[in-house]
Order: C-alpha cells, then structure tokens, then sequence
C-alpha cells in the first residue's frame, strides 16, 4: 500500500499576542492518498492558512508531526525541508504572486530550471500547460498585461510544471468573480486529476469544494 502524500498526527501552533496565548490549532491529525483532492473548509481566522503553512514546510513553531510521502519532515534540517517542498510540492495562493518583469511562459519555466530542468524540456511543458488553459495566445505577456483570471492560470500552470505529488492551494480563486473562478477551478481540478497529483485547497466556499474528493473542516483548532 503506497503512503500517504500527507500524514499529520498531533499538529499544534500556538500564538503569543498582547500577553495572551492563542491555540490556531489543537491537535490536528489527517492523511491525503495519492491522487486525492482534500477540501480544507473553515470561516476566516480558523486557522486554514496556517495549516497549510505548516504542511508545506514555510515556517516553524509547529507541534505534532508532519509526513510528507513517508518523509518525516520534522527529522529534516532547514535545507531538507526546502528540497522536499521543491521536488514534492506546487503551492497556488489568493494572488498569484507571478514575478512581473517575466512574462507567463517564463513564470512556468523557472521553477522547472530550478529543479534541473533542460531549458528546451522546460519550454515544452510551460506552454503544454498554459494552452490547456487557454492561454497559448498569451505565452509573451508579462502578468501586468493579463486580466485577473489569466494571471491565476499562470499560477497555476507554475504550481504544477514540476508535475509535484502535493499542491497545496489556499483560496485559490478568492480574488475571481464568481463566474471566472468556476471556470479557473474547473481547469485547476483536471489539471491536477489529469497528472495525478494530491492537493488540499483551502476555501470557504462550499460550493468549491463539493466538487473535490473530500472535505474536511476546521473548527475551534481540530478538524472534524
């Protein structure tokens, strides 16, 4: 039986403000299978993106534990970490957080010439990626020149151009009106499904994430 993508047991972060102890979250267990897509649901302030935070590695003062495809990620140094979330990971966020002075063909190929990537590999996938999302008209804009869904379809053809086992999402299409955000979610969810790859997306828009595999919700520090 292959491991899961993501096992946490006992996840805990806690927060010092004004003198006052805040618990985010209490104890979290969870495991996502391969191939599966996880909604995280929860109110603002529930502690979602500190979750995800904490699955992806991005900073410490975190309790419990935290597998990442059987990988102990708490036994691992600061640069064990950093590789694990380039080689197993594709985070897509409310911006896209696209770097502006490249355009979106080369937003996609940099994350794979980081991972070693040939230069020509690279192009071939970046563009594979944004035509399915109906971008290949807009392969040499730069972000400032695309409309706020485009610009969040380069993220996430970026996210997934290392092909990663876990794309962690956290209100992926939050910024979108309504009808562009169905239709960038749609394609988020083929491309991930189409490549295989595990995903949990934070949201609060249940709507979302009935289209997803599974939904877990947080609530008070523990999921339920």
């Amino acid at each position: 039986m292959n491991n899961p993508v993501v096992k946490l047991a006992g996840l805990t972060r806690s927060f010092e403000q004004g003198g006052v102890r805040i618990d985010v979250l209490r104890g979290v267990d969870l495991e996502i299978q391969p191939g599966e897509i996880v909604a995280l649901l929860g109110p603002s302030g529930s502690g979602k993106s500190t979750m995800l935070q904490a699955v992806g590695l991005l900073e410490g003062g975190f309790g419990g534990s935290i597998a990442i495809g059987g990988v102990d990620a708490s036994q691992l140094p600061s640069d064990g970490r950093t590789e694990l979330r380039r080689s197993k990971m594709g985070f897509i966020y409310q911006f896209h957080h696209l770097l502006p002075d490249f355009n979106a063909q080369e937003n996609v190929v940099l994350p794979q010439l980081v991972s070693g990537v040939a230069r020509a590999d690279a192009d071939e996938r970046a563009i594979s990626l944004l035509t399915s999302l109906g971008l290949s008209h807009r392969l040499t804009h730069r972000p400032s020149q695309l409309s706020g869904g485009e610009q969040q379809r380069v993220a996430v053809a970026r996210a997934l151009a290392n092909e990663p086992q876990l794309v962690l999402a956290d209100e992926p299409t939050g910024n979108l009106d309504e009808a562009t955000a169905d239709k960038v979610f749609e394609e988020f969810l083929s491309l991930v499904r189409g490549q295989g790859s595990a995903a949990l997306v934070a949201t609060h828009n249940e709507r979302l994430a009935a289209r997803m595999d599974r939904v877990v919700r947080l609530h008070e520090g523990v999921l339920g």
